[in-house]
Protein backbone atom coordinates (compact mmCIF):
# COMPACT_ATOMS: atom_id res chain seq x y z
CA UNK A 1 0.00 0.00 0.00
CA UNK A 2 1.21 3.49 -0.85
CA UNK A 3 2.62 5.40 2.09
CA UNK A 4 0.85 8.64 1.18
CA UNK A 5 -0.47 10.54 4.16
CA UNK A 6 -4.17 10.94 4.90
CA UNK A 7 -4.75 14.25 3.09
CA UNK A 8 -2.91 13.07 -0.03
CA UNK A 9 -4.87 9.83 -0.07
CA UNK A 10 -8.12 11.73 0.24
CA UNK A 11 -7.08 13.96 -2.65
CA UNK A 12 -6.69 10.83 -4.76
CA UNK A 13 -10.25 9.79 -3.90
CA UNK A 14 -11.53 13.26 -4.77
CA UNK A 15 -9.75 13.19 -8.11
CA UNK A 16 -11.28 9.87 -9.11
CA UNK A 17 -14.77 9.70 -10.57
CA UNK A 18 -17.41 8.26 -8.31
CA UNK A 19 -18.88 8.56 -4.85
CA UNK A 20 -16.87 8.29 -1.61
CA UNK A 21 -18.67 6.17 0.98
CA UNK A 22 -17.19 7.47 4.25
CA UNK A 23 -18.52 5.13 6.93
CA UNK A 24 -19.00 6.65 10.37
CA UNK A 25 -16.67 5.37 13.08
CA UNK A 26 -16.04 6.35 16.71
CA UNK A 27 -12.79 4.72 17.80
CA UNK A 28 -9.64 3.05 16.40
CA UNK A 29 -11.17 -0.43 16.43
CA UNK A 30 -14.25 0.51 14.41
CA UNK A 31 -11.96 2.33 11.95
CA UNK A 32 -9.74 -0.71 11.61
CA UNK A 33 -12.70 -3.02 11.04
CA UNK A 34 -13.75 -0.78 8.15
CA UNK A 35 -10.23 -0.67 6.72
CA UNK A 36 -9.87 -4.46 6.95
CA UNK A 37 -12.99 -4.87 4.81
CA UNK A 38 -11.93 -2.53 2.03
CA UNK A 39 -13.54 0.76 3.07
CA UNK A 40 -11.60 3.60 1.43
CA UNK A 41 -12.39 6.43 3.84
CA UNK A 42 -13.93 6.80 7.29
CA UNK A 43 -15.61 9.71 9.04
CA UNK A 44 -15.51 10.70 12.70
CA UNK A 45 -18.84 12.47 12.91
CA UNK A 46 -19.88 14.54 15.88
CA UNK A 47 -22.77 12.20 16.60
CA UNK A 48 -20.72 9.04 16.88
CA UNK A 49 -17.82 10.79 18.63
CA UNK A 50 -20.24 12.14 21.23
CA UNK A 51 -22.04 8.83 21.70
CA UNK A 52 -18.87 6.74 21.53
CA UNK A 53 -17.27 8.74 24.33
CA UNK A 54 -20.56 9.04 26.28
CA UNK A 55 -19.98 12.80 26.41
CA UNK A 56 -22.36 14.00 23.64
CA UNK A 57 -21.20 16.13 20.74
CA UNK A 58 -22.14 19.58 22.12
CA UNK A 59 -20.00 19.01 25.24
CA UNK A 60 -16.87 17.67 23.56
CA UNK A 61 -13.77 19.84 23.65
CA UNK A 62 -11.16 20.41 20.98
CA UNK A 63 -8.62 18.53 23.10
CA UNK A 64 -10.87 15.47 23.34
CA UNK A 65 -11.59 15.50 19.62
CA UNK A 66 -7.94 15.92 18.68
CA UNK A 67 -6.96 13.01 20.92
CA UNK A 68 -9.62 10.82 19.31
CA UNK A 69 -8.41 11.79 15.83
CA UNK A 70 -4.83 10.94 16.81
CA UNK A 71 -5.80 7.48 18.05
CA UNK A 72 -7.82 6.73 14.91
CA UNK A 73 -5.27 7.97 12.38
CA UNK A 74 -2.58 6.02 14.22
CA UNK A 75 -4.59 2.83 13.75
CA UNK A 76 -5.37 3.02 10.02
CA UNK A 77 -3.82 4.05 6.72
CA UNK A 78 -7.04 5.06 4.97
CA UNK A 79 -8.11 8.73 5.06
CA UNK A 80 -10.02 9.89 8.12
CA UNK A 81 -12.33 12.92 7.86
CA UNK A 82 -13.59 14.64 10.99
CA UNK A 83 -16.55 16.73 12.06
CA UNK A 84 -15.14 19.77 13.87
CA UNK A 85 -18.55 21.19 14.74
CA UNK A 86 -18.50 24.96 14.71
CA UNK A 87 -14.71 25.04 14.83
CA UNK A 88 -14.86 25.62 18.61
CA UNK A 89 -15.45 29.35 18.47
CA UNK A 90 -14.81 32.44 16.41
CA UNK A 91 -12.28 32.78 13.54
CA UNK A 92 -9.26 32.91 15.85
CA UNK A 93 -10.42 29.77 17.67
CA UNK A 94 -11.14 28.08 14.34
CA UNK A 95 -7.55 28.70 13.30
CA UNK A 96 -6.27 26.87 16.34
CA UNK A 97 -8.74 24.05 15.72
CA UNK A 98 -7.38 23.62 12.20
CA UNK A 99 -3.79 23.51 13.45
CA UNK A 100 -4.52 21.03 16.23
CA UNK A 101 -6.61 18.71 14.08
CA UNK A 102 -4.36 18.90 11.03
CA UNK A 103 -1.36 17.69 12.99
CA UNK A 104 -3.24 14.52 14.03
CA UNK A 105 -3.03 13.27 10.45
CA UNK A 106 -6.67 13.59 9.43
CA UNK A 107 -7.48 14.22 5.78
CA UNK A 108 -9.76 17.16 6.43
CA UNK A 109 -12.46 18.66 8.62
CA UNK A 110 -15.83 20.28 8.25
CA UNK A 111 -17.18 23.24 10.14
CA UNK A 112 -20.81 24.30 10.32
CA UNK A 113 -22.81 27.51 10.50
CA UNK A 114 -24.34 26.85 13.91
CA UNK A 115 -23.87 28.82 17.11
CA UNK A 116 -21.08 28.06 19.56
CA UNK A 117 -21.34 26.55 22.08
CA UNK A 118 -23.50 24.03 20.28
CA UNK A 119 -26.71 23.07 22.06
CA UNK A 120 -27.95 19.58 22.90
CA UNK A 121 -31.26 20.54 21.27
CA UNK A 122 -29.48 20.16 17.95
CA UNK A 123 -30.16 16.44 18.33
CA UNK A 124 -33.87 17.29 18.41
CA UNK A 125 -33.41 19.16 15.09
CA UNK A 126 -33.67 22.58 16.72
CA UNK A 127 -31.20 24.55 14.62
CA UNK A 128 -29.50 27.80 15.66
CA UNK A 129 -27.47 29.18 12.79
CA UNK A 130 -25.15 32.15 12.62
CA UNK A 131 -25.10 34.73 9.84
CA UNK A 132 -23.63 33.86 6.47
CA UNK A 133 -20.99 36.56 6.91
CA UNK A 134 -19.82 35.10 10.23
CA UNK A 135 -19.44 31.68 8.68
CA UNK A 136 -17.63 33.05 5.63
CA UNK A 137 -15.06 34.60 7.97
CA UNK A 138 -14.58 31.27 9.74
CA UNK A 139 -13.93 29.49 6.46
CA UNK A 140 -11.49 32.12 5.23
CA UNK A 141 -9.44 31.90 8.42
CA UNK A 142 -9.66 28.11 8.52
CA UNK A 143 -8.18 27.95 5.03
CA UNK A 144 -5.49 30.45 6.00
CA UNK A 145 -4.51 28.36 9.04
CA UNK A 146 -3.83 25.06 7.28
CA UNK A 147 -0.24 24.18 6.44
CA UNK A 148 -0.73 21.11 4.24
CA UNK A 149 -2.17 22.11 0.85
CA UNK A 150 -3.85 18.70 0.59
CA UNK A 151 -5.79 19.21 3.83
CA UNK A 152 -9.46 19.76 2.98
CA UNK A 153 -11.71 22.35 4.61
CA UNK A 154 -15.35 21.47 4.09
CA UNK A 155 -18.14 23.94 4.78
CA UNK A 156 -21.41 22.71 6.22
CA UNK A 157 -24.69 24.57 6.22
CA UNK A 158 -27.53 23.61 8.53
CA UNK A 159 -29.81 26.43 7.46
CA UNK A 160 -31.93 24.55 4.90
CA UNK A 161 -34.14 23.46 7.80
CA UNK A 162 -34.42 26.93 9.30
CA UNK A 163 -34.21 29.31 6.37
CA UNK A 164 -35.13 27.22 3.35
CA UNK A 165 -33.41 25.42 0.52
CA UNK A 166 -32.58 28.55 -1.48
CA UNK A 167 -30.75 30.11 1.47
CA UNK A 168 -28.84 26.88 1.97
CA UNK A 169 -27.71 26.85 -1.65
CA UNK A 170 -26.74 30.53 -1.47
CA UNK A 171 -24.67 29.92 1.64
CA UNK A 172 -23.06 26.81 0.20
CA UNK A 173 -21.84 28.75 -2.82
CA UNK A 174 -20.62 31.62 -0.62
CA UNK A 175 -18.65 29.14 1.48
CA UNK A 176 -17.06 27.71 -1.66
CA UNK A 177 -16.11 31.22 -2.79
CA UNK A 178 -14.55 31.78 0.65
CA UNK A 179 -12.24 28.79 0.16
CA UNK A 180 -14.15 25.69 1.25
CA UNK A 181 -13.52 22.83 -1.16
CA UNK A 182 -16.56 20.69 -0.36
CA UNK A 183 -20.04 21.36 1.01
CA UNK A 184 -22.14 19.32 3.41
CA UNK A 185 -25.83 20.19 3.46
CA UNK A 186 -29.15 18.81 4.68
CA UNK A 187 -31.91 18.89 2.05
CA UNK A 188 -35.37 18.62 3.56
CA UNK A 189 -37.01 16.29 1.04
CA UNK A 190 -36.57 14.22 -2.11
CA UNK A 191 -36.81 17.16 -4.50
CA UNK A 192 -34.23 19.21 -2.61
CA UNK A 193 -31.96 16.16 -2.32
CA UNK A 194 -31.90 15.85 -6.11
CA UNK A 195 -31.46 19.58 -6.71
CA UNK A 196 -28.62 20.26 -4.25
CA UNK A 197 -25.72 18.78 -6.31
CA UNK A 198 -26.96 20.68 -9.36
CA UNK A 199 -27.26 24.08 -7.71
CA UNK A 200 -24.16 23.98 -5.50
CA UNK A 201 -20.97 24.83 -7.40
CA UNK A 202 -18.64 22.24 -5.88
CA UNK A 203 -18.47 18.69 -4.49
CA UNK A 204 -21.50 18.04 -2.27
CA UNK A 205 -21.68 15.68 0.72
CA UNK A 206 -24.89 14.03 1.94
CA UNK A 207 -25.37 12.80 5.51
CA UNK A 208 -26.96 9.37 5.19
CA UNK A 209 -28.55 9.39 8.61
CA UNK A 210 -30.62 6.25 9.03
CA UNK A 211 -32.88 6.56 12.04
CA UNK A 212 -33.36 10.31 11.64
CA UNK A 213 -36.73 11.22 13.11
CA UNK A 214 -37.56 13.84 10.50
CA UNK A 215 -37.47 11.21 7.74
CA UNK A 216 -34.72 12.83 5.68
CA UNK A 217 -34.45 10.65 2.56
CA UNK A 218 -32.03 7.71 2.66
CA UNK A 219 -30.96 6.11 -0.63
CA UNK A 220 -28.33 3.71 -1.99
CA UNK A 221 -24.72 4.54 -2.83
CA UNK A 222 -25.45 4.28 -6.56
CA UNK A 223 -28.43 6.61 -6.30
CA UNK A 224 -26.35 9.27 -4.54
CA UNK A 225 -23.67 8.95 -7.20
CA UNK A 226 -26.24 9.23 -9.98
CA UNK A 227 -27.65 12.38 -8.34
CA UNK A 228 -24.18 13.96 -8.39
CA UNK A 229 -23.09 13.67 -4.76
CA UNK A 230 -19.35 13.23 -4.26
CA UNK A 231 -19.42 11.78 -0.76
CA UNK A 232 -21.72 10.44 1.91
CA UNK A 233 -21.22 10.11 5.65
CA UNK A 234 -22.95 7.45 7.74
CA UNK A 235 -23.28 8.44 11.42
CA UNK A 236 -25.55 5.71 12.78
CA UNK A 237 -25.20 2.60 10.65
CA UNK A 238 -22.34 0.98 12.57
CA UNK A 239 -22.74 2.54 16.00
CA UNK A 240 -26.41 1.84 16.70
CA UNK A 241 -26.33 -1.87 15.73
CA UNK A 242 -23.12 -2.32 17.77
CA UNK A 243 -24.92 -1.04 20.87
CA UNK A 244 -27.85 -3.38 20.22
CA UNK A 245 -25.52 -6.37 19.82
CA UNK A 246 -23.90 -5.60 23.17
CA UNK A 247 -27.31 -5.24 24.82
CA UNK A 248 -28.34 -8.67 23.54
CA UNK A 249 -25.34 -10.30 25.22
CA UNK A 250 -25.79 -8.30 28.43
CA UNK A 251 -29.46 -9.33 28.55
CA UNK A 252 -28.46 -12.97 28.26
CA UNK A 253 -26.03 -12.58 31.17
CA UNK A 254 -28.71 -10.91 33.27
CA UNK A 255 -31.23 -13.66 32.58
CA UNK A 256 -29.08 -16.81 32.50
CA UNK A 257 -25.62 -15.92 33.77
CA UNK A 258 -24.16 -16.91 30.40
CA UNK A 259 -23.43 -15.05 27.17
CA UNK A 260 -25.60 -17.27 24.98
CA UNK A 261 -22.91 -17.18 22.30
CA UNK A 262 -21.62 -20.19 20.38
CA UNK A 263 -18.21 -21.20 21.85
CA UNK A 264 -16.80 -22.12 18.42
CA UNK A 265 -17.82 -18.75 17.03
CA UNK A 266 -16.23 -17.03 20.01
CA UNK A 267 -12.89 -18.72 19.28
CA UNK A 268 -13.01 -17.41 15.70
CA UNK A 269 -14.23 -13.97 16.70
CA UNK A 270 -11.55 -13.59 19.37
CA UNK A 271 -8.86 -14.45 16.80
CA UNK A 272 -10.33 -11.85 14.44
CA UNK A 273 -10.03 -9.20 17.17
CA UNK A 274 -6.42 -10.20 17.79
CA UNK A 275 -5.68 -10.02 14.06
CA UNK A 276 -7.23 -6.56 13.87
CA UNK A 277 -4.80 -5.19 16.45
CA UNK A 278 -1.79 -7.02 14.98
CA UNK A 279 -1.13 -9.29 17.94
CA UNK A 280 0.90 -11.79 15.87
CA UNK A 281 3.43 -9.06 15.09
CA UNK A 282 3.72 -8.33 18.80
CA UNK A 283 4.40 -12.00 19.45
CA UNK A 284 7.20 -11.96 16.85
CA UNK A 285 8.97 -9.04 18.50
CA UNK A 286 8.78 -10.64 21.93
CA UNK A 287 9.88 -14.02 20.56
CA UNK A 288 12.97 -12.35 19.11
CA UNK A 289 13.78 -10.45 22.32
CA UNK A 290 12.35 -10.99 25.78
CA UNK A 291 10.73 -14.41 25.11
CA UNK A 292 13.77 -16.15 23.58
Amino acid sequence: MSQLNGPARFRQLLAKPGYIQALGIWDPLSARVCESMGVECVHIGGYQAGVGTAISEPLMTLTELAMLCHYVTSAVKIPVFVDAGTGFGEPLHVMRSVKELERTGIAGMHIEDQIFPKRAHYHKYVEHTVSCEEMVDKIKYAVAAKTNPDFVIMGRTDCMATSGFAEGVKRANRYLEAGAEMIMCFPNNEEEMRLAPKEINGPVVYVVSEGNRIKRPVRSRQEYEDMGYKMGTYPTQLLCPAVQAMKTVVQSFMETGRSGLDPDNMIKWRKECEDLIGLDEHYKVEAATVEK
